[in-house]
């Protein structure tokens, strides 16, 4: 007889192996506020704009991230000329480039893999470049640094990461805490989750300028060891977001205290060529570390940072940066060079640039006067943006401006009223994301809520970068400010 065919039974289809459930619970604790939900909504209405959906205004101004070139800074030519020549060796040829270009160019290359820049370095970085870094140091700081100590790396994000790897340990009472300043740059908080390390909070004192206090850090070390075993002090100086640039007695008191406390120092200084304000001075943490002399110089462990993608340079696409670590146990450096080497190299675009940073033209050679010149219009214009910011600002009651006085941030206060609380707790947002969320809406200008770096309980902010042009600046600043009016009116 024929065969009787069965028919086959339905297969259910097996559960996804990665689910919203299944998934690592640190990453979704993992918040970045400078991309968050905002910017998302602000990239959303700027495909509604080219799509012709009629909007009270023509463009979406993105004041929520220290992107220079995307706000209008022109690049800093001779960085570029160096870079267009290392990917281009034919534009050796050409006779509008200077010879100090060219003369970079061939020696970076010759420091690269098979004399190209598509050729991986070496983990820690170009030889050349660390060594360049480290004279860089030296006449920053007028104290010996060598390349052994300075590992190049992705911006500075990448080599925090790095870090703080290297520091996180233990289980329960004993996982390894970590004092960051509120406001904080969300970076750190997004690491300290994905790592599960304990975030410790420090408050920065804002009716005294953002300043750093000690006995608030003694307060909230003791705070950090009811729950935690602090063993990280990270400090953000010049401040983001917050503006303010410390004073060199500030930060003796800070490495007294790491030294006391037996705490790692990580000291992020990318904004060092950010200052403005009159009577303030950048002092790395390291110059004043060896300058205090033993047993300071001798036991306090530091990491310092720094990148291309502030200052006057702002190449932040082309991601490069460094660490200089100070003091650290040898059987450790080299499990740092370990972990950099998982991830093969940075950028060498990145590192190439931050050759012509740490060693730009010199006086007397053929780019320096266009290099000089162009350096200062730009740190000139941020000057003058920075002050600007801070009057604009004041002269609107219910916002509270401190003087920027570095990095490239406004963070005022902003008084909101209990209807626009009541408010905001209905659609579940907290209240100043509920107001840059309607200001998004209705000027087309995009900030950060202060919440999203923290803030006092009780008071609201956002965070405002400085980089727009001058006369952009000037009508955002006015129309934020005709916004807020309207605003507190509305709900008042």
């Amino acid at each position: 007889p024929p065969p009787v065919t069965v028919p086959p039974s339905p297969v259910t289809p097996p559960a996804r192996v990665l689910t919203p459930e299944s998934m690592n619970p640190a990453i979704r604790r993992v918040e970045y506020a400078v991309r968050g939900p905002i910017v998302t909504r602000a990239l959303e209405i700027e495909q509604e704009l080219k799509k012709g959906l009629p909007k009270p205004f023509t463009e979406v101004i993105k004041a929520n991230i220290g992107d220079a070139h995307a706000m209008g800074q022109q690049p800093i030519t001779f960085l570029r000329q160096v870079t267009a020549l290392c990917l281009c060796p034919e534009l050796m040829k050409d006779e509008s480039i200077p010879s100090d270009a060219k003369e970079r160019a061939q020696r970076l290359l010759s420091a690269c893999g098979g004399h190209s820049v598509g050729a991986y370095s070496a983990s820690p970085g170009v030889q050349m470049v660390r060594e360049n870094v480290a004279r860089y140091i030296e006449r920053r700081d007028g104290v010996p640094a060598t390349a052994d100590d300075i590992f190049l790396s992705t911006g500075a994000s990448d080599a925090i990461v790095n870090i703080l790897k290297l520091l996180v340990s233990g289980e329960g009472s004993q996982r390894t805490g970590v004092l960051i300043p509120i406001p904080q740059y969300p970076l750190y908080s997004a690491a300290l989750a994905e790592l599960e390390a304990v975030q410790v909070n420090y408050y920065l004192a804002e009716e005294r300028c953002w300043a750093l206090d000690v006995a608030e850090l003694r307060r909230a070390l003791a705070e950090g060891r009811q729950r935690c075993c602090p063993r990280v002090l990270c400090i953000i100086n010049p401040g983001n977001p917050t503006g303010q640039v410390q004073s060199r007695e500030c930060i003796e008191d800070v490495i007294k205290f790491a030294y006391e406390e037996r705490l790692f120092l990580m000291a992020d200084e990318v904004y060092q060529d950010n200052i403005y304000a009159e009577g303030s001075a950048f002092h790395s943490f390291k110059k004043v570390l060896m300058e205090m002399g033993p047993p300071y110089s001798a036991e306090v462990e530091l990491a310092s940072f720094h990148s291309i993608s502030k200052g006057f340079m702002g190449e932040c696409g082309l991601r490069g940066g460094y660490v200089e670590v100070v003091n650290m146990n040898p059987e450790v450096k080299a499990q740092l060079a370990k972990l950099v080497s998982v991830r093969l190299c940075p950028p060498v675009l990145g590192q190439l640039i931050l050759d012509t940073v740490m060693d730009p033209p010199k006086p007397g050679e053929p780019s320096y006067e266009r290099f000089q010149a162009e350096k200062e219009a730009v740190l000139g214009a941020l000057a003058e943006k920075a002050r600007l910011t801070q009057e604009i600002f004041n002269q609107t009651p219910g916002i509270h401006c401190n003087p920027v006085q570095g990095a490239m941030y406004s963070f005022p206060r902003i008084e909101l009223p209990p209807k626009a609380l009541a408010a905001a707790k209905v659609l579940g947002q907290a209240p100043d994301m509920f107001f840059c969320m309607r200001l998004l809406e209705e000027t087309g200008i995009c900030v950060v809520p202060g919440s999203g770096f923290g803030q006092k309980e009780g008071t609201f902010h956002f965070r405002m970068t400085i980089l727009p042009p001058t006369e952009k600046l000037k009508i955002l600043l006015e129309k934020l400010s005709t916004f807020y009016t309207k605003f507190v009116k509305e709900f008042s």
